[in-house]
């Protein structure tokens, strides 16, 4: 009879909720996971992301931890479960602005998770920041990406021509944004609340 030798797996300081998902700070053991993200073709395509190589993509994350004007989360199923990385970055505290960034694993898309991270995010946003305005990009057929930012409540206020090139070919980008307002407005509990 052999001992299992497995170490068990660590469980995750869980730092924000949101409906059916939590966010863990990103480290930088994470960039596997990250790497996987990025090099699924989709995601690379809708997000203009070249997959890149780990040890890149490893100094990459080492870079953003130690930047203060983003903020990188893994969204984490409640069982701990790694399912994306959400990303509040480009945050201009003295403007009131910030840029939304979102990238779910394939296996994990269209089942509401990119829904309730985004609202779990702005609720932090706007409601734990001086944040008057979030904004995000993707490109205009990305109706997939479109349903998720309207569903959580951004307004689509127009389109950044020919701004992105894959594939040998010009893409134009949707812009999007949330005001603290639209925000307040909004009838949904809270993170807070959950």
């Amino acid at each position: 009879m052999s001992e299992d030798t497995a170490e068990p797996a660590t469980e995750r300081a869980r730092c924000w909720r949101g409906r059916g998902i939590d966010f863990t700070p990103l480290e930088i053991e994470d960039a596997d996971f990250l790497h996987h993200l990025r090099s699924d073709p989709s995601a690379a395509h809708e997000t203009g992301v070249w997959p890149g190589s780990l040890y890149e993509l490893r100094e990459r994350v080492e870079r953003h931890l130690d930047d203060s004007s983003r903020d990188d989360f893994l969204v984490l199923l409640p069982d701990g479960t790694p399912i994306g990385l959400i990303a509040l970055h480009d945050q201009q505290l003295a403007e009131g602005t910030a840029e939304a960034y979102l990238m779910l694993a394939p296996e994990h898309r269209a089942q509401g998770h990119g829904r309730a991270a985004l609202e779990a995010l702005t609720d932090l946003a706007f409601g734990e920041l001086p944040v008057q305005r979030i904004e995000a990009f993707t490109h205009t057929d990305n109706a997939a990406a479109l349903t998720v930012l309207t569903g959580a409540g951004f307004v689509r206020e127009g389109v950044r021509r020919s701004s992105c090139l894959h594939r040998g070919r010009r893409y134009d980008n949707a812009v999007l944004s949330l005001l603290r307002p639209e925000w307040e407005a909004l009838t949904r509990a809270r993170s807070w609340e959950l």
